[in-house]
């Protein structure tokens, strides 16, 4: 995330999303308004103090505690690393500066942490209302990317939006914990797979009476959901245990109810 903002947010001049952008936007008004150089460390973790305190609170103390180390390398980092041009493109900066920022944030978020932020606020909607919330995430950006729009000129504001677009597909892409799939297993072992899910997914099924419309045999569909993380070993554990089941998978859209999430702590 530090190559990032010393390469391609600083070639292209962006205004990366939530408090990173934030930060930005502060570090660079003081500079073109009063002259005055302020390190990006300082105000990165100032601003990041309330949401950590919170996240202590409202998400978890170890995802917390791993963000907050995050947060200080990488504000730190920031301030240490030379910048360095490797394109001046502005199209190609905001496509692939936004794509290196969603996988490192992808990457700290399968490390059960986070980049601070916007992203707790992600993690708190995610883990209360199971549901992805990146999108919503996405909205807020916006809106102080045309703040900086006024203040910086809307060119790089605008493809400080593609930016942060491409970011929020790559989170979407590669961070599959938030996504659920809907199994259907038609099976003559049902008891069997039924232990299995629970013990390796901890996500219970329910059993639906069927018949099969070649032969007329009874058989049973389980039905359960799971997050698509675990579908590879699901999926291989089911036709190992029943090497003629039949089973279907779809992307569950929206799930109300009880559905167990790994914690975070």
């Amino acid at each position: 995330m530090s190559f990032n903002i010393k390469t391609f947010v600083h070639s292209g001049n962006l205004v990366p999303g939530g408090l990173t952008g934030m930060t930005l936007l502060i570090q660079r008004s003081a500079m073109k308004f009063f002259d005055l150089p302020l390190p990006y460390s300082i105000i990165n973790i100032a601003l990041n103090a309330v949401p950590a305190a919170l996240g202590f609170k409202l998400v978890g103390k170890k995802f917390t505690a791993f963000s907050v180390i995050m947060i200080i390398l990488n504000s730190f980092m920031v301030d240490l690393l030379p910048s360095y041009t490797i394109t001046n493109d502005p199209l190609l900066i905001a496509l692939f500066g936004g794509l290196l920022n969603g996988i490192a944030i992808t990457i700290a978020l399968k490390g059960k942490a986070s980049s601070g932020g916007t992203d707790f606020i992600a993690i708190f909607l995610n883990r209360k209302y199971n549901m992805s919330s990146w999108n919503i995430i996405l909205g807020l950006n916006i809106c102080i990317l045309i703040t900086a729009g006024f203040l910086f000129g809307f060119e790089a504001s605008l493809y400080s939006i593609v930016f942060q677009f491409v970011s929020t597909e790559a989170i979407k892409t590669f961070h599959t914990n938030d996504h659920q799939i809907t199994m259907f297993i038609v099976t003559n072992k049902a008891d069997e797979i039924e232990k299995m899910l629970y013990e390796k997914t901890k996500h219970g099924s329910t059993r639906i009476s069927a018949k099969g419309s070649y032969k007329h045999e009874n058989r049973t569909m389980l039905y359960s959901v799971i997050s698509e993380n675990e579908l590879s070993i699901a999926m291989d554990s089911i036709m190992t245990i029943d090497p003629n089941a039949f089973v279907n998978v779809t992307h569950s859209m929206a799930i109300k109810g009880k559905f167990y999430q790994e914690p975070l702590d």
